[in-house]
């Protein structure tokens, strides 16, 4: 790096550091905007100074649901054991270099949301950040336009992937029930480890997958001897694809209404000793979902895989599990609490689901609580999918028929109040259902009105989700319900 190259990082730095005391740090702008600063002097290269910087290297996390959650996890168990620099929130390149700009660390911990290869540059950032390793939690349909360009899901997943393909050393984190996932996997076990997480659980999900689910090396459909949610779980091809072997296994699930037990077991290579770890233990978690269950998987097989401290991994991994609650979700994510309506009280189930896996899993976390009466006594409140987003409304409609809910409430999620009324014209034809134009710009309004359905419903049960902004509808919502 040349001279001028060097005066110009360090300007970039000092610039980046600086911005990070003018601006109170929190959602949105505040976690990417220092970033963004360092970025706009110091160009890309300069990144890659930066994260020199770490002593054992970068971690970065994607996938379609659960990266946040997965990354406050594998940010919790890793602060204990060693100096962290870390951002989630906010998946871009502009907070992965705040993240890098908070000073001296040992490991670094980073959310990236990937949307397309154009916006996400998902092989340039590994190529400058050069992490250590790369965490996948699950790829599913979702963001069918990026832009107001349409996103094929082939592009999706291909965008997803090569944030890995350029890695020559560490280790690939990746979910083996996910056969998206275990292809990514499979393609890089010729230049890294790859460590595989999976259930192994007396559990089934009966209900249809939403969305198409092909082998993804001859295109041929996958047979499943067990799903655990939507297309995850144990599959295999008749051209040889299947499921790998687990490294990381979830073997027992005792569940009650106050909280799970679960079982971790397996033999996790450790990049910072290079020698394997072995795991047999109970964890104590807080009920929040099969779905949570992955996230805490794939962060206790990232965790093992990179602490300096293998050793402590046991009795880390107990004390964070054990502590666990559910402010661990980010504010739109799914949640159950009870409110006062008009005919008592009522349990709602409300959180954001903007693809069908998350819908699906919603659906499925609510009726771990109302059990089998939960399609003739449950309200569905349904935000939808925006114009061209059909795929998404296909993947939601299959998972609200199968609930067979006693009335569907439908309400625009995002912009187009147009599209919701296309979508709700199809819905009624299978469900009984009703229609609430509420504008996107007034989001108070829709907010009101959501809380008004809710607290006004026949229905002991109330689930609301779909597809809609995190804090801004999501978060507003259950914060005003709450009160």
């Amino acid at each position: 790096m040349g001279l001028l190259q060097n005066i110009r990082c360090k300007i970039a730095e000092f610039m980046g550091k600086l911005s990070r005391y003018l601006i109170k740090l929190g959602s949105g702008m505040g976690k990417s905007f220092p970033g963004y600063i360092y970025l706009r002097i110091g160009k890309l290269e300069c990144v890659r100074k930066l994260a020199r910087n770490m002593k054992i290297g970068s971690v970065i996390i994607t996938g379609t649901n659960g990266k946040t959650t997965t990354t406050k996890i594998i940010v919790l168990l890793l602060g204990n054991d060693t100096k962290i620099a870390y951002n989630y929130e906010s998946n871009t390149i502009n907070a992965i270099t705040t993240g890098l700009l908070s000073g001296k660390a040992d490991l670094g911990v980073f959310e990236y949301g990937i949307r397309d290869i154009k916006h996400a540059i998902p092989d340039t950032v590994c190529r400058i950040v050069d992490p250590v390793g790369v965490v996948y939690t699950n790829v599913s349909r979702e963001h069918s336009q990026v832009s107001g360009k349409k996103n094929p899901f082939e592009e999706y997943l291909k965008a997803k992937k090569l944030l890995s393909t350029p890695m020559k050393r560490g280790v690939v984190v990746c979910n083996a029930d996910d056969p998206r996932i275990t292809y990514i996997g499979k393609e890089k076990e010729e230049d890294v480890r790859v460590c595989y997480y999976g259930l192994d659980i007396d559990m089934e999900d009966k209900t249809p997958i939403t969305g198409d689910v092909f082998c993804p090396i001859c295109k041929n459909e996958l047979n499943y001897s067990k799903r655990y949610l939507n297309h995850r779980g144990i599959y295999q091809c008749s051209c040889g694809f299947s499921r790998p072997q687990p490294d990381l296994i979830l073997t027992e699930l005792i569940t009650e209404k106050d909280g799970w037990q679960v079982k971790l077991e397996g033999e996790v290579f450790n990049y910072s000793t290079e020698k394997p770890i072995s795991l047999d233990f109970m964890v104590n978690l807080p009920a929040f979902g099969v779905h949570n269950l992955y996230n805490l998987l794939c962060a206790a097989a990232t965790y093992a895989s990179f602490t300096p401290y293998p050793e402590k991994v046991e009795n880390t991994i107990k004390s964070v599990c054990r502590d666990l609650d559910l402010s661990i979700l980010p504010p739109g994510r799914f949640e159950i609490f009870n409110v006062d309506g008009k005919s008592g009280e009522k349990m709602v189930g409300m959180g954001q689901g903007d693809n069908g896996d998350a819908l699906k899993a919603n659906i499925q976390f609510m009726q771990t609580y109302a059990g089998d009466e939960i399609a003739e006594k449950t309200a569905f409140i349904y935000t939808t999918p925006d114009e061209g987003e059909y795929e998404i409304f296909e993947d939601h409609l299959s998972s609200i028929v199968s609930l067979n809910p006693r009335m569907v409430h439908v309400v625009p999620g995002r912009e187009s109040v147009e599209a919701a009324r296309k979508y709700y014209e199809i819905i009624k034809d299978s469900l009984p259902a009703d229609f609430h134009p509420l504008s996107h710009e007034d989001m108070q309004n829709r907010i009101d009105k959501i809380g008004e359905i809710i607290k006004e419903s026949p229905c002991p049960y109330v689930l609301v989700s779909g597809c809609g902004p995190e804090q801004y509808m999501w978060g507003n919502l259950k914060s005003k319900l709450k009160k």
